[in-house]
């Protein structure tokens, strides 16, 4: 408790602090991982124990919204504070040609403020050691350095410029061989150098350059952001050749687990360092729900690439110890309503980084409730713009366009509003009964304050395509 109590005193006198005493981040953000796949969030398919070690120390909240349910939007989000499409990142980004047939960037601003640069400038050691997808994929060559968004080191895989790794998957022959293979070559000329490594053990390849981070910051007494982004549990799906199955489900299961497992490093290294584990921050999250067949959103409908609350709710574990109050660590919080938008400010706030007007417009402080502090939700609503190549998505077929979380309630419609769907989403987690004839007076207003934020934003090929068929 006394050390809970210093650090309330630090935060308001942290601008004269010295960069040693400043909180250090790690964030952990897992690709295409549903809602319900953790087993501390409720999961009876997988084992994740590192994670939840993790979970039993800090808080789990249930009701954390990403930005988009698709990646590169949702990443843009967790960065920059910002609406992605402020920025038209709507979708995921891919080459030339197809971002431009859907009216979106081929990369993300550099001038676009970012945390890492915020805290870099602050006296941070700052690395990106994972997917990266904002920029530097496909054909897109001449996208900006991840350097330029604010980080010292980085190490990516095949969608992003510089030293990455790529993976050589594995898996059984129909006579007893394992059959290897090196897939996404061809972003060896993105940039260097690249390692090959097999594809199941990946994200030991992230963690353990996330450590070697750690160390080289803490002997220059420097505080750290670091970003662990691993595409696993993205498809395809490659486990250890022992762990092989034809049965998607359990190949999915069985990468979820072995990711789980190589965390363990990066994990026990702050774990076992008293002064990492009483002045650090992890945080563990989904960029989006899970892909169809795959991860499960738990009692939520809806899969990635859906505003329906399996494609935008994701699992977030706030792991501090030495930060937060003893009464708050091991709980779980369940009303505290927050989205990735609140993120860079929240963690600026607790770095005590003074954030510029203009910088995190669209995101708010709370700091206080990822601490424990209070269970304060956000006091704006979250709104929601599909990806423009996803009115249909497997087995979802004319999905709506648009969607806002307000208070208890949620609204999904269609650009011009039409086809409203009201849910009191506290009470009905599933989406299952639509209370728009019963509550005109909340949908229109919900509805107008969706169309009139979204019609604030660059427009992308999906809006102007309706747009000029009404």
């Amino acid at each position: 408790m006394l050390r809970y109590v210093i650090f309330c005193l630090a935060l308001i006198a942290c601008a004269g602090a010295s960069a040693a005493e400043r909180p250090n981040f790690v964030f952990v953000l897992i690709d295409d991982m549903g809602w319900g796949d953790l087993s501390c969030f409720g999961s009876e398919m997988a084992e994740t124990p590192q994670l939840d070690k993790l979970a039993a120390a800090g808080i789990r909240f249930e009701q954390f919204y990403v930005n988009s349910p698709i990646c590169s939007p949702s990443r843009a989000a967790f960065l920059t504070g910002r609406y992605p499409q402020r920025d038209r990142i709507g979708s995921y980004l891919s080459h030339r040609k197809h971002n431009r047939s859907r009216g979106i960037a081929d990369w993300l601003d550099p001038e676009v403020p970012t945390l890492s640069a915020l805290l870099q400038q602050a006296g941070y050691a700052t690395g990106h050691f994972g997917k990266w997808h904002l920029g530097g994929q496909r054909d897109v060559e001449d996208a900006p350095q991840i350097s330029q968004y604010g980080f010292d080191k980085s190490l990516t895989n095949f969608e992003g410029l510089g030293p990455k790794l790529l993976p050589i998957t594995l898996r059984p022959g129909p006579n007893g061989e394992v059959i290897r293979k090196r897939i996404w070559s061809d972003a060896e000329r993105l940039g260097g150098p690249v390692e090959w490594r097999v594809r199941s053990k990946i994200t030991s390849g992230f963690a353990d350059a996330a450590i070697q981070f750690i160390g080289a910051a803490q002997a220059k007494d420097q505080p750290f952001y670091v970003n662990v982004w691993p595409d696993d549990v993205h498809t395809p799906l490659f486990p250890s050749p022992e762990r092989w199955s034809e049965e998607t489900r359990d190949r999915y299961v069985a990468v979820l687990e072995e990711m789980d497992n190589q965390f363990a490093p990066l994990l026990d290294r702050i774990r076992g360092d008293a002064k990492l584990r009483d002045n650090t921050v992890i945080l563990v999250c989904s960029d989006n729900g899970p892909e169809q067949n795959c991860g499960t959103a738990g009692p939520f409908r809806g899969i990635k690439a859906t505003l329906l609350e399996g494609g935008i709710r994701s699992p977030l574990i706030v792991w501090a110890p030495g930060l937060m109050p003893p009464s708050s660590q091991g709980t779980r919080d369940q009303t505290s309503v927050l989205c990735a938008l609140d993120i860079a400010p929240s963690l600026a706030a607790i770095a005590g980084v003074e954030v510029s007007e203009g910088a995190f417009r669209d995101g708010e402080n709370l700091s206080a409730t990822l601490l424990g502090q209070n269970a304060k939700s956000r006091s704006g609503p979250i709104f929601f713009r599909r990806p423009p190549d996803r009115k249909d998505y497997r087995f979802l077929k004319n999905l709506p366009d648009l969607a806002v979380r307000s208070g208890e309630w949620k609204l999904l419609c269609d650009y011009d509003g039409q086809r409203p769907q009201l849910y009191r989403i506290e009470d009905d987690a599933g989406e299952s009964n639509n209370l728009a004839p019963q509550r005109p007076d909340v949908t229109n207003r919900l509805t107008n304050l969706v169309i009139e934020w979204n019609a604030k934003l660059p427009p992308d090929a999906a809006m102007q395509s309706a747009t000029s068929r009404q």
